[in-house]
């Protein structure tokens, strides 16, 4: 914004409210002085809007963030605290913002009408020699300006009122909710093919939000109900790093998982953003997962109990006595959370989904329609034996057909479903170790495919599933962002969501362990037991690293990046737009 060029907004200065439109300001060729001089001059009078823009003109961002610092300040010594925070967001380093905010909440206020007392014959002096001089009473004109201790109100056409201590016509309300932009919070349940999140602007709106002690409204929990990522955006002249993909309006299920009311899938959370970004770009190994594995202890006995009841066949109505002494002897399964945290909601999703899996391949849990247990694969021809009783191994691991690149590496395409399931079979000693094999048996893998291969309806129904493919978008976006440098591009240094005393991330009880998960079937007069380990592992390097990042010639991407640019007229408090 340039007051030498037309001037379209609204701003306070001091106690004074005006509205400046339709007209270039004239400073009668008095020769500029340096901008260290007139915002020491803005601050004096109480010109807020003025140094504002003065300091937004500096090009070095320490000097301009210790500007930013000084007006914020003054506006607050001022009494205009809610201009003080919004001066704020012009702070454009993170760590910088929070250390001037830190300063501000403990900066003794101003009372009403100021801490100090606006200069009114020098500001109204100010507004009449260079707003449309010729429009003003002493002039002739129909514009008229006085003094008012909760200050004056000066419209588009220079037609002047008074403004009440409450705004009891609701002018100010309605003129604010007018102000802002189009695409602002109250439509973030609208559906959108392509919503674009910012990251610079999201982190700086939570920070400014949670240090201030306001609760952060539901759209930046599920930012703004993105559904899935599926590009990644740099924009490096307007400092911008941005995450887009389809966005619509969600809903809580019984489970208090955020669906999305167009997909029924779960959307983006912002603690997920928040627990993987601080893994992947601060670890030197970015992995991260878990594993739900049985003891050797619980392994050996219960090798021991099926040595010596091999040559006994069960009884009729035995089964379900025998298989409760199976679990019994097995005991609880430990669970291991490697990488995060694990009283995170990320870690938790990761052990769910897991355990979860296992019981629909043991079928102690229901499919959908493609997807049988492993027990319910099982076909053993009448006489013939069926397989023997291993240990099972099943994972999750990340699934992408490709993740793209523009030939300048500033906008990044995510295809796939994100996910899959691979399977093992592992030798079980008697002392209840278990070997790695490598290999799995034909069931084994039958399993595994088709529990990929309809992981979308799998997601549907349960959607847990669709929590861990979102948890594995962002991994794959956090390797992006780590190995691309796109936050160095565009001066994110993400301080206060890597910062653990910044963001402050929900914690839970840790899971620790589990009840083991067997179960059995009748062939040929025969039970077989079948039991399960696994996990989840998630690395994005083996997804973005070098060479695994094509570049898309196509142009698709490219032009995707160039349509979603931020825009010009965006609003300062927004962080989203479609």
């Amino acid at each position: 914004m340039n007051f030498l060029q037309t001037i379209r907004w609204m701003g306070i200065v001091g106690q004074i409210w005006f509205c400046l439109a339709d007209g270039p300001i004239s400073w009668g060729g008095t020769p500029a002085r340096p901008v260290e001089q007139r915002l020491e001059a803005y601050l004096a009078a109480g010109e807020f809007p003025l140094a504002l823009e003065a300091a937004g003109a500096i090009s070095d961002p320490l000097q301009r963030s210790q500007w930013l610092e000084r007006i914020a300040l003054a506006q607050a010594e001022a009494g205009a605290q809610t201009a003080a925070y919004q001066s704020l967001r012009y702070i454009p380093d993170e760590q910088a913002r929070g250390q001037t905010l830190q300063k501000l909440l403990h900066h003794p206020l101003g009372g009403r009408g100021g801490g100090v007392q606006a200069d009114f014959d020098s500001l109204i002096e100010l507004i009449t020699s260079t707003v449309r001089p010729n429009t003003w009473t002493d002039l002739g004109g129909p514009g008229a300006i006085s003094p008012f201790p909760t200050g004056v109100w000066i419209d588009g056409q220079g037609v002047l009122q008074r403004a009440s201590a409450e705004d009891a016509a609701g002018q100010l309300g309605a003129l604010r909710q007018a102000s802002r932009s189009a695409f602002f919070y109250e439509n973030a349940r609208r559906k959108s093919p392509l919503r674009k999140i910012s990251l610079r602007r999201l982190e700086r709106e939570v920070q400014l939000r949670l240090e201030t002690g306001l609760p952060l409204p539901e759209e930046m929990h599920v930012l703004a109900g993105l559904e899935r990522i599926q590009y990644v955006f740099v924009y490096p002249e307007q400092q911008d790093l941005v995450l887009a993909g389809p966005a619509g309006p969600w809903h809580p299920d019984s489970e208090g998982r955020i669906l999305s009311d167009q997909t029924g899938l779960p959307v983006v959370r912002l603690d997920d953003l928040v627990v993987v970004f601080r893994h992947t770009l601060q670890k030197p190994d970015a992995r991260f997962g878990c594993n739900i594995t049985p003891t050797e202890e619980g392994l050996k006995r219960l090798r021991e109990y099926l040595d010596q009841r091999k040559d006994k066949p069960l009884r009729p109505g035995e089964e379900d006595r025998w298989l409760a002494e199976m679990r019994t002897r097995l005991g609880r399964q430990k669970i291991e959370v490697n990488g995060l945290d694990p009283r995170t909601r990320t870690a938790r999703i990761l052990v769910e989904a897991d355990y979860h899996m296992k019981l629909i391949g043991m079928g102690l849990a229901e499919g959908v329609p493609g997807v049988r247990s492993y027990l319910g694969l099982i076909e053993a021809p009448k006489g013939m034996a069926p397989p023997p009783m291993e240990v099972l191994r099943w994972w999750f691991t990340l699934y992408y057909e490709a993740v793209l690149a523009s030939p300048d590496h500033l906008a990044f395409a995510l295809q796939g479903q994100g996910i899959r399931v691979l399977s093992e079979n592992e030798m079980l000693t008697a002392e209840g170790q278990r070997v790695h094999t490598g290999q799995a048996e034909p069931i084994n893998r039958l399993f595994a495919k088709s529990f990929t291969d309809h992981l979308e309806d799998l997601a549907r129904k349960y959607p847990l599933y669709g929590e861990l493919r979102n948890i594995g978008d962002l991994a794959v976006v956090a390797a992006l962002v780590r190995n691309e440098r796109l936050a160095e591009q565009v001066g994110w240094k993400a301080a206060y969501f890597l910062d653990p005393a910044g963001y402050p991330v929900p914690l839970g009880q840790a899971p620790a362990e589990v009840e083991s998960v067997v179960n059995s079937r009748q062939f040929n007069r025969r039970y077989i037991l079948a039991g399960v380990s696994g996990g989840v592992w998630i690395d994005p390097a083996d997804v973005v690293k070098g060479g695994n990042v094509p570049h898309d010639y196509t142009g698709q991407t490219e032009t995707k990046h160039t349509a979603s640019t931020p825009p010009a007229k965006l609003s300062l408090e927004a962080w989203w737009w479609d």
